[in-house]
């Protein structure tokens, strides 16, 4: 059974960072690339970052600088690490997993595999 178990998530404050974690079960991560997408609210989701099997790494223009993905194989997990947090980082976070490279990084279609989601808030 695949699945995708996303963790890390949580209520912080403005300038906080977070690491997200993402666990991977029931298929073969390495083989596969990792990306990040996050849902606020009322908005559409988007992508964040994509990391490809070989770990090249790619980072959505408005969020570059403030975020890192990285991947474990070893331990089939993948991250992201997220500083300097502002309210407007608010959402349900995501990871997904689509074949071996970054190439169609940020449609969501042709993710094959999608985890549950964590909710980050960021508030005073």
């Amino acid at each position: 059974q695949v699945q995708l178990v996303e963790s890390g998530g949580g209520s912080v404050e403005p300038g906080s960072s977070l690491r997200l974690s993402c666990a991977a079960s029931g298929f073969a991560m390495g083989d596969y690339a990792m990306g990040w997408f996050r849902q606020a609210p009322g908005k559409e989701r988007e992508g964040i970052a994509c990391i490809g099997s070989l770990d090249t790494t790619y980072y959505t223009q408005s969020l570059q600088g403030r975020v890192k993905i990285s991947r474990d194989n070893a331990k089939n997990a993948a991250y992201l690490q997220v500083n300097s947090l502002m309210p407007e980082d608010t959402a349900i976070y995501y990871c997904a997993a689509i074949t071996r490279y970054c190439t169609s990084r940020w449609k969501e279609k042709d993710y094959e595999y999608w985890g549950q989601g964590t909710q980050v808030t960021v508030s005073s």
